[in-house]
């Protein structure tokens, strides 16, 4: 049954005003909270984190993945991938290959993801570390790469950085089921270049390889013939 608020003791009734007051009054004299970004802290040692792995080095990578790519949306804002150090974030990408080298999502997320930045330098950054990382393990890694040529091509409309990417593509991988596209980015990056004599050049060691067939095949002999009949060629 409640009782009437006359029946409260006067006391209490002027205490809880009083506290009602108290708390509005510090509401509006306390500075306003403001969400302030923390900076991507500097990654650990590699021999830290095994041991923080306790025998489940796997796990701790895609742990350790969530962690970083949520580290943008911080409690109160969203940071750019602008402002982020994209030094230490490639040594935290780096640590989780070392944690699980046939971990893939580090490089997609470094080709793809962290590429998205406006900056320039902040690009090419990534590119390179996807490149060297590349270089580790060319077979299963090639996908990123092959994404790394498009960004420097097409996003820092840089044909000769896209060329040199295009060209470790095809130098550095052998595996049979490698799509014949990845190996004709190299040509696409050539004729950008102005390059025909080496596109035909090209064409002419991917012909004499006997890996093409059907729709490939005919596209570099009808990508031959066009070259060879363009003037001055």
């Amino acid at each position: 049954m409640e009782r009437p608020v006359a029946t409260v003791p006067g006391a209490v009734r002027a205490l809880f005003i009083l506290s009602l007051c108290w708390q509005l009054g510090w509401s509006w004299l306390s500075p306003a909270l403001t969400a302030t970004a923390q900076p991507l802290p500097p990654a650990p040692a590699a021999e830290l984190l095994q041991l923080a792995a306790f025998g489940e080095p796997q796990t701790l990578a895609r742990l350790l993945m969530l962690w970083l790519q949520a580290y943008d949306d911080q409690p109160g804002l969203s940071i750019p991938f602008a402002e982020l150090d994209y030094t230490r974030l490639s040594h935290w990408l780096g640590l989780l290959l070392d944690l699980d080298n046939r971990f893939q999502y580090p490089l997609l997320a470094a080709s793809r993801v962290y590429t998205e930045t406006p900056d320039a330098g902040s690009k090419r950054h990534m590119l390179a570390f996807v490149h060297r990382r590349f270089l580790h393990d060319p077979e299963r890694r090639w996908p990123w790469l092959a994404h790394a040529v498009h960004v420097a091509r097409h996003r820092l409309n840089d044909p000769q950085l896209a060329l040199s990417y295009a060209r470790a593509l095809r130098l550095n991988v052998t595996s049979d089921t490698l799509p014949p596209w990845v190996a004709q980015l190299e040509l696409f990056v050539l004729e950008d270049l102005g390059e025909a004599q080496s596109a035909r050049i090209l064409i002419g060691a991917l012909l004499a390889s006997n890996r093409l067939s059907g729709n490939e095949l005919r596209f570099l002999q009808d990508r031959l013939a066009t070259l060879e009949r363009q003037p001055g060629q």
